[in-house]
């Protein structure tokens, strides 16, 4: 009887809560999308794809991640929040299940779309609930909303401890046995996400009332459109690169891994910095950043010099996402944010489409893919200007028009 009541206790706590709802972007965006990248070269030189084949994989993800961003608030006013993270997850579970059955190319892109849908529906649902969590924490909101989107970061250094070594130790051919581990990982968690008992309410109606147009957020909006373009490429392609250049499995699982270690730490490196920017500096930085990173590989292949720039690109691509919600939560008001939030949505998810795809292209006519991260890095470089040119919003205008809506 003690023993049940430590453990309502400990199920009822917030960061529990927010930790097991953290499950779901820890397999729909960290093993579904991401870990792609790992299984990429064996898939490609197996089924005898080339890179623009590989890349356009991505973009069919991507879209479904835009189309199930875009889609989400239906599923959730029709099953409820925590109900649609449940059914999203268990679905991206049996794509990667799917991933591990077929090497038909049709068949894997219906494959790569669902996860794309299933992974925006559990992130969009898992944040809102997150978030509603979060503020009934006053005095550490950002600390209990950043272990939520640290699910990705996991994700990542999951598929990054597995992937790499289950393909040198099972041989060429064998991406369908790394698909299927990851598939039963992620079922194990998704097992523990059904404990999860949280409050499902939904979102206050008024909050879709608010009108804002696109034109004062032109540059940043541009800039997370060439951020979405540039850090995708890399996040594709990279591990192909690092394989190309004689990176076995110790070196593709510590790149990835690194990756996932920066991620991991990015709330405590940047917080203070979202906190304080209004206009589009921050942001302007820390993509910056992200470009530096993923332009190191071009000066040599040391293992350093890998491990240097995954630190430094997960530590800034992730806080890149994070800096759009601060830039948003401090130049809108409340009633703004989900439409905002949209915006910057769309924006971010056609760049995610067009960049692996793009970059195939190139590196299929350019025959290197040092070519790649050129480009990647010049459209992440691109992306850092135009969010620099982005000023704070004009409050007294905004307000003036929220109110006669």
């Amino acid at each position: 009887m003690e023993s049940n009541r430590k453990f309502q206790a400990i199920n009822t706590s917030p960061i529990w809560q927010i930790m097991i709802l953290a499950i779901a972007p820890t397999i729909g965006i960290g093993i579904c999308r991401f870990a792609y990248a790992l299984v990429l070269p064996d898939m490609r030189d197996s089924l005898g794809w080339s890179y623009s084949v590989a890349g356009i994989m991505n973009t069919i993800n991507a879209a479904g991640y835009l189309v199930g961003a875009l889609g989400a608030n239906v599923a959730i006013r029709r099953f409820g929040m925590l109900q649609t993270i449940r059914v999203s997850t268990i679905v991206s579970v049996l794509t990667l299940v799917m991933s591990a059955v077929t090497g038909d190319l049709v068949m894997f892109g219906c494959v790569r779309l669902l996860s794309g849908v299933t992974g925006a529906f559990a992130m969009v649902a898992g944040s809102a609930i997150a978030t509603s969590i979060a503020q009934a924490q006053r005095q550490h909101q950002a600390f209990y909303l950043s272990l939520f989107y640290l699910g990705p970061a996991i994700g990542i250094l999951i598929s990054g401890f597995v992937a790499p070594f289950l393909l040198e130790w099972h041989g060429a051919g064998s991406w369908w046995i790394t698909w299927g581990v990851l598939a039963a990982i992620s079922a194990s968690l998704t097992v523990l996400l059904m404990t999860a008992r949280v409050d499902d309410s939904p979102a206050p109606v008024g909050a879709a009332r608010a009108h804002i147009r696109a034109t004062p957020l032109s540059f940043y909006l541009i800039g997370y459109f060439l951020f979405g373009t540039g850090y995708i490429a890399y996040m594709t392609f990279m591990i192909a690169y690092v394989r190309n250049v004689g990176g076995g499995a110790l070196a593709q699982s510590a790149f990835w891994t690194c990756i996932g270690v920066g991620a991991l730490v990015h709330p405590w490196t940047w917080s203070g910095l979202m906190a304080k920017s209004r206009g589009g500096g921050g942001t302007a930085l820390l993509t910056g950043i992200s470009a530096v990173g993923a332009a190191l590989p071009l000066f040599g292949t040391s293992p350093i010099l890998f491990g240097v720039s995954a630190l430094i690109f997960g530590n800034a691509f992730f806080a890149v996402v994070s800096s759009t919600t601060a830039f948003i939560r401090v130049n809108y008001p409340r009633e703004a944010w989900a439409k905002a939030i949209a915006m910057m949505t769309v924006a971010f998810g056609v760049g995610q489409m067009v960049g692996p795809i793009a970059i195939g292209i190139i590196t299929d006519k350019m025959g290197s893919l040092s070519y790649a991260l050129n480009v990647s890095a010049a459209i992440l470089a691109l992306g850092a200007v135009a969010s620099l040119c982005q000023r704070p919003i004009d409050q007294r205008a905004l307000q003036a028009r929220v109110q006669t809506i």
